[in-house]
């Protein structure tokens, strides 16, 4: 009875084509201009060229260039706030960055609020509105956004004091409009809804738990919850604790002198008042020390997301890092890599994997992944394992690792090539206390590396044998297979944001059935009596997208026509019809005839209660388990379509109440995705309990909810509303 939806899944494609295109700008914002490269790496000595196969020749190692990195210039105003500059003036452009350095603060039962913080330091001031600033900015040609650690911007130079003047009022004048809070909140709540049903980032997540634990910082991740919690006292609070000058940095580079840049950094910031700012020191999360298998259950995955990860300790700026670079770099962190060599190139189980070795004033971390079909889940673990181990224990080849110094090498000279990058450079030298020539010197020490330092920094940081395997996967396909990598053999369950699963009671109840978990959801509607009594049904829906409202109107009759009709603003956009035979759909004056599984769909949805035809439709159904749902313990019944198809059904164990169905579809890019539709806000129909409210995610890349404002039962629907 809730199929009134299924057609909202299969005009997602019209969805994407209708939807308003991506805008370079954000938050009243444009994109940076343009700056021609502010450093570059010497002419390097000429290398000889192999003569014969080019492609069984070993790269041949020169000298390493040197790089000239223009000089940045330090000095301090009075109130502590530190300066640092880079000149550039091959174009007229100049970028400015004040960055507030506190340290990493514990957000608790708020995760969340640093972000809007940083968010709300730009929707308006003692003396601006929001609109105002953006409107400026616009007038200027200017990029400008905050974040949780302050302002940037970026103007043609002779606008740079009209720049100034609304960086310094944003950064010292906040009024952090309750209103904004309230608009970000509810663009944070349809982030949090749209990661809950990716599998990367549920990945991500969870593995920053695993690795650091929710008392730590890095840790810690807005959920639901949390955000309902965050409330502008944080904020005011967490601004007027840490946002001060003496553990600021005023990061410029571009077209000005330090004549002037003096003048514009005491005009505009020298006033901002200096204090005293607390300071956190929080225990170093360690590595397991056995491997532990940890495991997101995602329903009716077809895929497994594979995460092995672990902190490390590893400072920025100390030796290790550049050779650990190197070490990581010929593990998977670039194409060629060993890791996606093997599980791509090899053997075809993945699109990409790769991994990252990531110094950390507090921690640092390591993460190696790829996305793999079920059925190799365990056999790609087995070859990334492997992978990590053989880097410790044999010595790469002169060759290979010539390629991956070349390689990186390369990535460094490119990223010269960015106008902020020496102005990144220069602020990581003053954070890090680092010495003054590390990067000059970078390319000189990478191409140092021995064979014997890579096998050494792999021993000391690549730990196959103390780490967190992660798994975001389908368990009943897949967390049989995995248990073998955990030293203990047992496997830890997590929800989407790292919350261990408590092991409810979820032991079925001797002799039930799936027959009789359908039929108990059957009787909570009403029972088959009324459901057979049910002639004709017409209901009447709408739904928010990205700013757009859209209508729905959807028909049954007789058990075997259907049809939906989807408008927006009033306008038809689409519409499918199913007239006991023939299944069609159009869209934008075009028209296409519905064969195999696309027809048996709008056969189902026909029915008004397909559950009532499980057993004389053909359909085959088991009784799975009992799952936690939204808080609620669920019978879990997989079902199978006599033409295969399959999906995977819940039922509130104390309502009987149907509450999510999941199923393999196709997404607004027309690839093959998990759909899953949440029911909810059950309403008595005629003696019939209906859905008014219904969740659909994968369907679109931003879940959306359909309100459902009326159903009506036996009330006459007109043949002609199925004809072609």
């Amino acid at each position: 009875m809730k199929k009134i939806l299924f057609s909202i899944i299969s005009l997602s494609l019209l969805l994407a084509a209708c939807s308003p295109k991506t805008s370079d700008k954000t938050s009243g914002t444009k994109p940076a201009p343009t700056s021609a490269p502010v450093a570059a790496a010497s002419k390097a000595p000429k290398i000889p060229i192999p003569t014969g196969d080019v492609r069984k020749a070993s790269p041949v190692a020169g000298n390493a260039p040197k790089v000239q990195i223009g000089n940045a210039e330090t000095f301090k105003l009075d109130n502590g706030l530190t300066v640092i500059l880079v000149e550039n003036h091959k174009l007229p452009t100049v970028s400015y960055r004040v960055f507030v350095d506190y340290d990493p603060v514990l957000e608790k039962d708020a995760a969340g609020y640093l972000e809007m913080t940083g968010d709300l330091l730009s929707k308006g001031t003692k003396t601006r509105s929001k609109a105002q600033i953006d409107e400026q900015v616009d007038f200027l040609g200017a990029s400008f956004f905050t974040d949780a650690n302050g302002v940037n911007g970026s103007c043609l130079s002779k606008h740079s004091d009209k720049l100034l003047t609304i960086m310094a009022d944003v950064l010292l004048n906040p009024v952090f409009p309750q209103e904004e809070l309230d608009k970000s909140k509810k663009q944070s709540e349809s982030n949090l809804a749209s990661q809950k049903d990716d599998a990367t980032a549920i990945a991500g997540i969870v593995a920053s738990v695993l690795r650091n634990g929710k008392n730590h910082p890095y840790g810690e991740n807005m959920t639901e919850a949390t955000l309902a919690k965050i409330n502008l006292e944080q904020i005011k609070n967490h601004y007027n604790s840490y946002f001060k000058p003496n553990i600021a940095y005023l990061v410029v580079t571009g077209d000005v002198t330090k004549a002037d840049l003096e003048k514009q950094a005491k005009q505009y910031f020298g006033k901002w008042a200096q204090g005293d700012v607390p300071i956190h020191i929080y225990p170093a999360p360690l590595a397991p020390e056995k491997t532990q298998v940890d495991f997101v259950h995602k329903p009716g995955a077809v895929q497994s997301v594979i995460n092995i990860t672990y902190p490390v300790d590893l400072k920025p700026g100390v030796p290790d890092v550049i050779r650990s670079r190197v070490a990581n770099t010929l593990l998977g962190g670039y194409f060629n890599s060993r890791l996606n060599s093997n599980l791509r190139e090899g053997h075809g189980w993945t699109y990409g994997s790769g991994s990252s070795l990531n110094p950390d004033k507090l921690v640092g971390s390591f993460n190696a992944s790829a996305s793999v079909r079920n059925a190799v889940t365990d056999s790609s673990i087995i070859e990334a394992l492997k992978e990590m181990r053989r880097l410790s224990e044999e010595k790469v080849g002169e060759g290979e690792l010539q390629v991956v110094k070349n390689v990186m090498a390369g990535n460094f000279s490119r990223s010269l090539e960015e106008p902020g990058t020496v102005a990144t450079f220069a602020l990581n030298t003053a954070r890090y206390k680092l010495p003054a020539d590390y990067y000059e010197k970078y390319l000189e020490v990478l191409q140092n590396v021995s064979a014997e330092e890579v096998q050494d920094m792999a021993k000391k940081y690549i730990h196959p044998d103390r780490a967190y395997i992660l798994v975001v996967g389908n368990k009943d396909d897949v967390s049989d297979r995995v248990k073998q990598f955990s030293a203990d053999g047992k496997i830890s369950f997590y929800d989407a944001f790292g919350n261990p699963v408590k092991a409810a009671n979820t032991t079925l109840p001797p002799g039930l059935s799936a027959e009789q978990v359908v039929e108990d959801y059957l009787n909570a509607i009403g029972g088959r009596a009324k459901i057979n009594a049910i002639q004709d049904m017409q209901s009447t829906s709408s739904m928010q997208l990205q700013g757009m409202s859209f209508g729905i109107k959807t028909y049954q009759k007789g058990r075997n026509k259907y049809a939906v009709e989807m408008s927006m603003n009033g306008q038809p956009m689409n519409k499918q019809l199913y007239d006991g035979v023939q299944g069609m759909q159009s869209a934008m004056g075009q028209k296409e005839m519905l064969e195999g599984q696309e027809l048996n769909d709008l056969k189902e949805q026909a029915m008004f209660c397909k559950e009532a035809s499980y057993k004389a439709g053909g359909y085959k159904y088991e009784l799975k388990g009992i799952e936690a749902i939204n808080g609620n313990n669920a019978y879990v019944i997989e079902v199978e379509r006599a033409d295969g198809k399959k999906t995977t059904e819940y039922y509130d164990t104390k309502s009987s109440l149907k509450i999510r169905e999941v199923s393999t579809g196709k997404g607004a890019d027309g690839t093959p995705t998990l759909q899953t539709v949440d029911m909810s806000d059950y309403k008595e129909v005629s003696g019939v309990k209906l859905p008014h409210g219904m969740t659909v995610s994968g369907a679109f890349p931003v879940p959306f909810k359909v309100a459902v404002s009326e159903i009506k039962l036996n009330a006459g629907v007109n043949d002609s509303v199925f004809k072609m």
